[in-house]
């Protein structure tokens, strides 16, 4: 099928930061361990296999049995399972928050790449295995970010009134979305499909991490993926040493902020995604998740009455460690020490932080892991595809801002040359020999010059926008047509990737949606993938 790629600082999407990244920028080494390259798996294997114990293994495989109980399991992730019992398996990880029947597209980017890494690390290191993982952030409470997804333009957005964990959030109330979504996507078997997987997931589970491990197992079963709720008594557990380290001693707190003063100092350009907390940790317990605080020698549940001392901290931690909640700071060291990880794949928000967090890793002897920044793709229909061609739109300009956008087709098939560049290059050279008079005339003429220079100059841009405009008038109609185009693959003047629900292209597609994606995302291939999308019937 055909496909086009696009360099990721081409796109105009992306941060200096993670743009530096895949350059290998020397600056931004010291924040990183090793670089997403086939050969440098070999020694991050290394490193985990020396720090990963057997009863973690067991613990884990025996919490992944349980929590896929009332699931119907494939062969494939139930041998995967099995496999993370054994010194010679690794995992592969990606997380994504439980947004609303998977939210944007990226969803499935995230997933596909962490899978297919996982083929090519097999096919370069046989002698391991390697298991796809996806972490759901069960945990989280911002409700707000996850209760809706995009169809068609619209929004469908479960109302709800929610405290705590969002994995413990009953699904009552989805039945008003599914009624809604089910009309939207009218007849067909893959409307169908569409309609039993919504009404399965939400309408016939508990609660939503039980509906979003069922979608997710649904999607990519067949592909041996594990997808884990670390929202578990057992696997706490094996985080209880690191639990009491970060209530007692805040290592947290001193190493990532000693980490963000030294990533401002390399470059101002460089964004601080997340500040840490003197304890990163929050308490939850029947529909509560709130910060642990330690003010007066006391240790608290922000907003609620519960207080300890250090030795009943200590106790509770020992008696409940499901209670204790990492924040976005601890969340990642949390899922080193329950997975024998490699590698974690993120997007370039998700790098941005992890970045912040080497040294943490240090200070608590773990393993940080390779970080891959995951596939991002836009997705073409023939149809679009024939669009383009007939109006000669390259990729490329398909990814610059509106007015830009516009302003570049209007010059390219304008019958005249509305781009003032060379005149005004032209006035800016007759002026310099008009500073040279003034120089050797009368220096108190030069301010004189320089507004006379800024003056005409800000004339013929004036000229060239009035043109542009009028030109824009006369080809009002191709404009609309190239708008609505762009309108389509960048909805809201966005990458599509962050907007649209795969249920969208499903409906068309359907099973064939995956398996293309499958088929094309290659995870170190950092490039910007442009899909066209093979008909259903071909």
């Amino acid at each position: 099928m055909p496909t086009d790629c696009l360099p990721f600082k081409d796109t105009g999407y992306f941060s200096k930061l993670i743009l530096d990244y895949l350059a290998e920028s020397d600056q931004l080494k010291p924040f990183y361990n090793r670089f997403p390259k086939l050969e440098n798996f070999k020694q991050q294997i290394e490193d985990k296999q020396t720090e990963f114990d057997t009863k973690t293994r067991t613990i884990l495989a025996e919490t992944l049995v349980k929590q896929y109980k009332s699931h119907d399991v494939s062969l494939q992730t139930l041998n995967n399972i099995e496999a993370l019992r054994n010194p010679n398996t690794f995992t592969i990880t990606t997380g994504h928050q439980l947004n609303l029947f998977t939210g944007p597209l990226y969803f499935l980017y995230k997933i596909i790449s962490t899978i297919n890494l996982t083929k090519n690390l097999k096919a370069t290191y046989p002698e391991y295995n390697f298991v796809p993982v996806y972490w759901m952030a069960t945990e989280d409470h911002d409700f707000e970010e996850i209760n809706y997804f995009n169809f068609n333009g619209k929004k469908l957005r479960w109302n709800k009134s929610a405290a705590g964990p969002v994995g413990e959030l009953q699904t009552n109330g989805l039945e008003d979305v599914f009624n809604v979504f089910s009309q939207e996507l009218g007849l067909g078997k893959n409307a169908d499909t569409l309609r039993q997987w919504f009404k399965t997931a939400y309408l016939e589970h508990d609660n939503l991490a039980q509906s979003t491990l069922y979608l997710a197992n649904q999607l990519f079963k067949d592909t041996g993926l594990v997808i884990i709720d670390a929202n578990h008594k057992d696997l706490k557990q094996c985080f209880a040493p690191f639990v009491k380290k970060e209530l007692f001693e805040q290592t947290s707190y001193k190493t990532v902020s000693k980490t963000n003063l030294e990533l401002e100092q390399t470059s101002q350009d460089y964004k601080i995604q997340v500040n840490p907390r003197e304890i990163n940790l929050f308490y939850i317990n029947d529909n509560l998740r709130e910060r642990i605080v330690f003010e007066d020698n006391t240790y608290s549940v922000l907003n609620t009455k519960i207080t300890w001392t250090k030795a009943q901290l200590e106790e509770e931690v020992n008696n409940y460690p499901e209670r204790f909640s990492p924040n976005v700071i601890l969340r990642p060291l949390y899922q080193e020490v329950i997975l024998p990880n490699l590698c974690y794949i993120g997007g370039g928000g998700e790098l941005a932080y992890w970045f912040q967090l080497k040294e943490n890793f240090a200070q608590n002897n773990v393993a940080f892991p390779i970080l891959l920044l995951r596939n991002s793709v836009l997705l073409k229909t023939k149809q679009q595809v024939k669009k383009l061609e007939k109006l000669n739109i390259s990729t490329q300009t398909l990814f610059l801002k509106r007015d830009t956008f516009i302003n570049k087709r209007v010059r390219e098939i304008s019958n005249i040359d509305i781009d003032f560049s060379p005149q005004i290059k032209h006035l800016k050279k007759q002026f310099e020999a008009l500073y040279q008079i003034a120089e050797q005339t009368d220096k108190s003429f030069l301010g004189a010059v320089d507004a006379q220079r800024r003056k005409q100059i800000k004339g013929l841009e004036h000229l060239e926008k009035r043109l542009l405009t009028a030109q824009k008038r006369k080809l009002k109609d191709h404009i609309e047509r190239i708008t609505d185009l762009q309108n389509q693959l960048f909805p809201n003047q966005s990458l599509q990737e962050r907007s649209v629900n795969f249920s969208q292209f499903y409906l068309e597609y359907g099973d064939k949606l995956i398996k293309q994606l499958i088929q094309n995302l290659e995870p170190l291939n950092a490039q910007f993938l442009i899909l066209q999308l093979e008909d259903n019937h071909a």
